[in-house]
């Protein structure tokens, strides 16, 4: 593995229901609990009644909630990583391994934040990173990006196409947090904004690159370098 997460103090479980975008019900142990769901997307495809689920207990003994829901197992017994938070972390780790000289995160570029700013023999470079859960239906070795409206995402992207325009290398890294799948392409069903940005984004000079992984329970792991494909 290139760069890798592997989750301590973690369990499997039930999945009853979704409350809300941040909360969950399931089934641990023969009791109901209310858990925290760490993706604020829709996962309408993923999060169904009786679906094993893997938790991970949280280090806060105060939290409303005592356990964030990190991982399902789809229909196929394939899982899938649902954490928003590990794609910055897996990319930071192989870009600390890639030979930049700098690597920074949460780095302001226009009215936006971006996920990393990098230098290399004095050149700037700029990174955002998106988590792929969707598969395409017509094509499973495809995912598809975004599974809810994200205005944020149509931002960024903007701004990405603004740096090209200015010599600056930039990229919009997809983590494919679900192993057979290849590449991602934008969901012009759920958002065409985001489709048309990313089209105007590669028409700059942004690159579009992907990240495939091998997911388990508790753990998910980059399993090679970094591939870019028109889309």
């Amino acid at each position: 593995m290139l760069a890798e997460v592997i989750y301590p103090r973690t369990c499997s479980a039930v999945f009853g229901r979704r409350v809300n975008r941040f909360t969950a019900e399931i089934t641990l142990q023969g009791k109901t609990e209310r858990v925290h769901v760490k993706n604020t997307g829709r996962l309408g495809e993923l999060l169904l009644p009786g679906a094993e689920v893997t938790l991970q207990k949280a280090v806060n003994p105060a939290r409303k909630t005592v356990y964030d829901l990190i991982s399902v197992r789809r229909v196929d017994g394939a899982w899938v990583n649902i954490d928003s938070l590990v794609p910055n972390q897996l990319i930071r780790q192989y870009l600390q391994g890639a030979g930049f000289d700098v690597v920074r995160p949460e780095y302001t570029f226009g009215e936006s934040r971006l996920d990393f700013y990098m230098e290399k023999a004095g050149e700037p470079y700029l990174a955002e990173v998106k988590g792929c859960t969707l598969v395409n239906p017509h094509n499973p070795q495809e995912g598809l990006f975004p599974d809810a409206p994200t205005t944020r995402g149509v931002k960024h992207l903007h701004e990405l196409t603004r740096a090209a325009a200015l010599g600056i290398h930039a990229a919009i890294i997809f983590v494919i947090q679900m192993d057979g799948v290849e590449s991602v392409r934008p969901n012009s069903a759920t958002q065409p904004e985001f489709r048309d940005a990313m089209l105007e984004a590669e028409a700059a000079g942004v690159q579009v690159c992907y990240a495939q992984c091998h997911v388990l329970a508790d753990m998910i792991g980059i399993t090679g370098r970094l591939t870019a494909k028109s889309i």
